[in-house]
């Protein structure tokens, strides 16, 4: 993402996995773990939304890492259908923050992965801040988010996403009574509105 990312390799449960780390230029507040989109449809960690959401994090005073889910780039292993990956995504938490203030993010499929880690993690560990960007509900069993993180949860979604119709996230999100953030004319990746989406992330860090 910048000059100073660190990258690196660590032993995950199905092999080696690569992440990157992006430090805040002050003492950072906590770490901030990120999930990337579908691993078969080119989803990596050099994602531009999974870059944003990480940059919203660094600007706002957190570590940002960044992961390659299972068959992504350097990391080892074969795509999991979410079961593997949310396994991954907990083993990049348990190494890079194993202890102190906790963000969740993902993006598409990650947001998907990211939502079983909160799930998995929420009774035994107090998580700070959740992001959920373009939720992938209209093709995989999305989470619930628990009712104590609601007002903790920033779910963001394009009006116009053709790849995860807005009403998918809309029906996943109101049983729970879950705000949805909708970016007017945002589709999917959320061309030219890159800025906005991290400023959007950055406030809601603040708050």
């Amino acid at each position: 993402m910048n000059a100073q990312t660190e990258y690196s390799l660590l032993a995950g449960p199905a092999g080696r996995l690569e992440w990157a780390l992006d430090r805040p230029v002050a003492q950072a507040a906590g770490t901030a773990v990120v999930a990337h989109p579908h691993p078969l449809f080119g989803g990596t960690m050099n994602n531009k939304v999974v870059q944003t959401v990480a940059r919203a994090f660094v600007l706002a005073g957190w570590n940002a890492v960044r992961f390659n889910f299972r068959g992504v780039g350097a990391s080892e292993g074969v795509y999991d259908e979410g079961r593997g990956e949310l396994d991954d995504m907990l083993s990049i938490i348990d190494a890079q923050a194993p202890t102190g203030p906790l963000c969740l993010a993902g993006f598409s499929f990650g947001a998907f992965v990211a939502s079983h880690a909160v799930a998995k993690l929420h009774p035994q560990r107090s998580i700070h801040r959740v992001v959920l960007v373009g939720t992938a509900a209209s093709r995989f069993d999305v989470a619930s988010v628990p009712s104590e993180l609601q007002l903790r949860t920033l779910a963001l979604h394009g009006e116009q996403d053709d790849t995860v119709p807005l009403d998918s996230v809309l029906d996943w999100a109101r049983p729970q009574g879950l705000p949805v953030t909708v970016v007017p004319g945002g589709g999917h990746f959320f061309h030219g509105q890159l800025p906005l989406l991290r400023e959007l992330v950055v406030r809601h860090l603040n708050a």
